[in-house]
């Protein structure tokens, strides 16, 4: 069957003779035809993520049109109002992100629904942002985010800026698979239909500034010492280039950019992975910061939706911060200036992923506002956001994940790295004015609620199965019966599959969206999970492990995994 396809895109008229070359240079490598052509490029409620190149199961921009022509069926079901309002499509600096925007576009365009595109990169958060302000229908993000320079990746948005639920991604999957060939006649597509094509201003970008300038909490504070703070920001290629030095420009705080790393490269040259979790992604910002005796470092990633950073340590050394110790800075901070301001009240909510730091919780309740948890994916995050902020029933705070993705804010419903960086800016200037370095402030927030040692460990699986195989290890663990590890008691377990909570002989539902994920509750707050990555063939464990000190949790941690990978052959 895969071979039969292989010759058929082979043999196509539509095909360039570049990317007919790039197929005859694999005719004796049966793995890799069979890996191309074996099946059709996954799009589940993340959209498509996969490696760019000719094939079925490839990004290229014939999956794009397949996938635009769904998405197209889709809005046309909805109305001629749905069509009106039309798609707005952003892209970043990955290679072919303009190409399949542009493909994206002419095929909704060929259907006579009204587009409206980015003329040049964007990244993800302003696309949110357009969706709501421009009151589009859907929104397309071409990017692979935080992935290697061999992929890239199509997101699809819902009208409220969030990333499409699963129940309305179904209904698109349905028009997709209906479209048998990505080569297929059935897509529309011509240059033709340019007139329902508009290209976005300056006049979105601008809104966006107003709107989240207006969620500085410090202005005092960061006027007083914005002009004296030293920061040194990275975008890693990205899209993150203009808007995070606009913002921080609008504060008052001028930001030294990573001159190596400031152009638009979609080989990301200066990097072996494009992600500001990891320090060597940091590494030439740091060396820039330590040159210029900086206090703080930024990194964003090529779609700008993630932040990294880096402080001095209690030595004046730079450390990497997690995803978690960030989100624990910024909310811990919010939550203070809030309470200070006479604004946290009963009805503030947070949100967080279930497998970001159990120190969250410790954090929220101890400012009397309710955490939420909700599954990996900040679509989640925002359908909290449509569910109690929108009808006001709650105000919405904060939310974070620890995969560096932040959001303050209902201006988009998905990670800002822009509003994030102006956060951590202006956290910096509000301690900076009171005496006080970020790091001190992080081991205080660690001696008041306990230390929480967070790790994640991954492992990489390949080929056709890599999914199928993943899902079956988490469909093993949930028919265990785990009563402690390493002798820290099991609470309870939970299986976000079927939504329910064991604890002992007691099962209660789960209110959340059913994931492939299994939970287990430890003693004292923490947790185990175990899931499958949603957008790389990795298998993750989530460790949360409390302790009184450091090195007590640390070693609790050390001896759980070593426990729990056990349990897991």
């Amino acid at each position: 069957m895969y071979k039969d396809l292989y010759h058929e895109w082979l043999s196509s008229d539509k095909l360039t003779p570049n990317e007919k070359h790039e197929l005859e240079l694999i005719k004796n490598n049966e793995e890799e035809i069979e890996y191309r052509f074996g099946k059709n490029l996954e799009f589940g409620t993340a959209g498509m993520r996969g490696i760019i190149g000719m094939g079925t199961n490839m990004m290229n921009v014939y999956t794009v049109k397949r996938a635009s022509q769904g998405l197209a069926e889709y809005i046309k079901k909805r109305g001629p109002l749905a069509k009106m309002r039309g798609v707005a499509i952003a892209f970043d600096t990955r290679k072919f992100s303009r190409e399949f925007a542009a493909a994206a576009a002419v095929v909704l365009a060929s259907n006579k629904i009204k587009v409206y595109l980015f003329e040049r990169v964007h990244p993800v958060p302003m696309l949110s942002f357009a969706v709501r302000d421009l009151n589009c229908v859907a929104g397309i993000m071409i990017t692979a985010s935080h992935n290697p320079k061999e992929y890239n990746g199509y997101k699809v948005y819902g009208e409220d800026g969030a990333q499409m639920s699963p129940e309305a991604t179904a209904k698109v999957v349905e028009f997709i698979d209906g479209i048998k060939s990505p080569l297929s006649d059935e897509i529309l597509y011509s240059k033709k239909s340019v007139k329902y094509v508009k290209f976005i201003g300056k006049r979105i970008d601008k809104h966006y500034y107003d709107r989240i300038t207006k969620l500085v909490l410090s202005t005092e504070e960061t006027k007083e010492v914005g002009k004296d703070i030293k920061l040194v920001y990275t975008p890693v290629h990205g899209s993150g280039f203009i808007p995070v030095t606009t913002i921080l420009k609008k504060l008052g705080i001028k930001a030294s950019v990573v001159s190596e790393q400031e152009s638009e490269d979609p080989a990301f040259s200066t990097v072996e992975v494009p992600n500001p979790e990891y320090k060597e992604t940091l590494s030439l910002a740091i060396s820039q910061a330590n040159a210029e005796g900086a206090d703080v470092v930024f990194g964003t990633d090529p779609d700008c939706d993630r932040l990294g950073v880096a402080i001095r340590n209690d030595k004046g050394e730079f450390t990497v911060l997690s995803g978690n110790e960030t989100g624990v800075l910024l909310l811990d901070y919010i939550l203070g200036r809030l309470k200070d301001k006479g604004e946290l009240g009963k009805k503030c909510f947070v949100v967080k992923s279930f497998v970001s730091t159990s120190l969250a919780k410790l954090i929220a309740d101890d400012y009397n506002v309710e955490m939420m948890e909700v599954p990996v994916g900040f679509k989640f995050i925002g359908e909290k956001i449509k569910q109690y902020d929108d009808t006001g029933k709650r105000r919405f705070v904060f939310g974070f994940e620890e995969s560096c993705g932040y959001l303050r804010g209902t201006h988009a419903r998905d990670k800002d790295a822009v509003v994030a960086s102006m956060l951590f800016a202006e956290m910096v200037c509000y301690y900076t004015a009171h005496g006080i370095k970020v790091y001190d402030r992080l081991q205080e927030i660690y001696h008041k609620y306990g230390y929480v040692c967070d790790r994640s460990v991954s492992t990489v699986y390949s080929g056709l199965n890599a999914m199928k195989d993943m899902n079956a290890v988490v469909d093993m663990m949930k028919q265990k019966d785990i009563n402690e590890v390493a002798g820290v008691k099991v609470v309870a377990k939970r299986d976000y599959s079927s939504l329910k909570r064991t604890e002992g002989d007691n099962v209660t539902d789960i209110n959340s969206s059913p994931v492939n994920a299994v939970y287990y509750e430890l003693d004292g707050g923490g947790f185990i999970c175990v899931r499958p990555s949603g957008t790389e063939p990795k298998l993750k464990v989530y460790y949360s492990v409390n302790g009184k000190n450091k090195s007590e949790a640390e070693a609790t941690f050390i001896a759980v995994k070593e426990a729990f990978e056990k349990l897991m052959k």
